[in-house]
């Protein structure tokens, strides 16, 4: 009998949706969604130091498409929208946690690692 690799390969698709989730300003966004609840935009971009409304616009609109944020508008007079974790994007409260304390973790290893290479490039 033939053992199947548990593990997926990594596909175009893969590298789109990972792409899109990674991405500078949505694994902000999203670690925000994840520990505040629903967020307005405004409450969004003054949780977010230094995101642009532009750059914070273009995220929750790939994350939206991509199913992890849910757009709920509660007001039309005047127009109130409010942005939350989708279901699909819940599950990803544990990766993203894990993603930020594996970072502080082995940052300084990193900045050593490159302050090496650069050492020896330069």
């Amino acid at each position: 009998m033939q053992e199947t690799d548990p593990r997926p390969l990594i596909t175009g698709e893969h590298r789109e949706l990972l792409d899109q989730l990674l991405d500078k300003w949505s694994l902000h966004v999203l670690d925000q969604l994840c520990e505040h609840g629903a967020l307005r935009f405004n409450g969004l971009r003054r949780a977010i130091p230094g995101i642009t409304q532009k750059s914070l616009t273009a995220a929750l609109r790939r994350l939206e498409r991509n199913g992890m944020v849910e757009r709920i508008v509660v007001s039309d007079r005047p127009i109130a929208v409010e942005y939350r974790i989708a279901p699909v994007g819940r599950g990803l409260q544990d990766l993203v946690d894990a993603l930020l304390l594996w970072t502080t973790a082995h940052l300084p290893e990193v900045e050593r690692a490159r302050e090496r290479f650069d050492a020896a490039a330069g």
